[in-house]
């Protein structure tokens, strides 16, 4: 008997090639019937009514509450990762982490009731968050044309590696995102976190045409957390948008142990001083978690 043909995922730089049945690197497409799936399609970890700025957004509708509603998997190996329990869905070879996370399963209609329903509280739409959504981008989709027709936005918090195909799938529905900018060497991104930086720089160049755009780098000491790095990464910022990303904002956030990574918090005054080389070169600096 002829062997099942392997179907390659679109979504990010690892291209996994899924025989039937089998579920991707990041825990969360799968090769089903012959087509690449998003096996977590509307089922969600986490949901809240945040403030915008916890996204962290700073000039996108400031004072405001967002819908944030997070699935599971990740397309990254971020060793410090802050939601391991539901981006980690990878953890175990046997993918027996994916069968134990507590999930509720909401259609993108009932999703968009409930976002309506919190507009006296002040919600203005969804944030897709928590987890890495672009892995589940269909979802995105599909959740974010609804909020788009009833006049709400629609925010994504991503580490932006995925592919300009799946953008183009999401991006003219999305009003907003924060984008992780992990670091500016190939080899941080290669050897540490286990992505790759010109797909993510790629992502951010054609994000940033299309909608808002904050970034956020996170500092860990010995890892990305040199001036040079940082300046050379402000002034690839700054020529964004043919050569007018000045003023896209950019958050210096502060890094603490977290999940497989132990080493002391990175120190206030590193995180500060970053900053202020990063306004050499752009008008929006903000400092998170100090």
């Amino acid at each position: 008997m002829e062997e099942k043909k392997k179907i390659p995922c679109p979504v990010c730089c690892r291209r996994c090639l899924l025989a039937e049945g089998q579920t991707g690197a990041c825990g969360a497409r799968k090769n089903s019937g012959g087509q690449v799936i998003a096996s977590n399609y509307g089922r969600l970890t986490s949901l809240a009514l945040d403030p915008i700025e916890k996204k962290p957004l700073a000039m996108f509708y400031p004072g405001s509450m967002i819908l944030s509603v997070g699935s599971y998997g990740c397309s990254l190996r971020c060793p410090f990762c802050q939601n391991f329990e539901i981006a980690a869905a990878y953890s175990s070879a046997a993918g027996s982490a994916q069968r134990e996370l507590e999930t509720v399963r909401y259609t993108p209609q009932e999703l968009c009731d409930l976002g309506l329903g919190l507009r006296s509280r002040g919600n203005i739409g969804i944030a897709f968050t928590y987890n890495e959504p672009l892995v589940g981008y269909e979802f995105v989709r599909d959740t974010a044309r609804l909020f788009q027709e009833h006049g709400m936005k629609t925010v994504l918090v991503t580490n932006g590696m995925a592919s300009r195909e799946v953008l183009m799938e999401i991006l003219p529905f999305t009003d907003a995102m924060n984008i992780d900018l992990k670091g500016f060497t190939p080899a941080f991104y290669r050897d540490f976190v286990g992505g790759d930086l010109e797909m993510v720089k790629n992502f951010i160049s054609c994000a940033v045409q299309g909608c808002h755009v904050e970034l956020t780098k996170l500092i860990i000491p010995g890892k990305n957390d040199g001036e040079e790095e940082m300046r050379r990464m402000a002034a690839w910022i700054a020529s964004l948008k043919g050569g007018r990303g000045r003023d896209i904002p950019l958050h210096v956030s502060r890094y603490f142990p977290r999940y497989r990574w132990t080493a002391p918090a990175t120190k206030v005054e590193t995180v500060y001083r970053l900053a202020d080389v990063a306004r050499e070169y752009l008008d929006h600096v903000f400092t998170g978690n100090c």
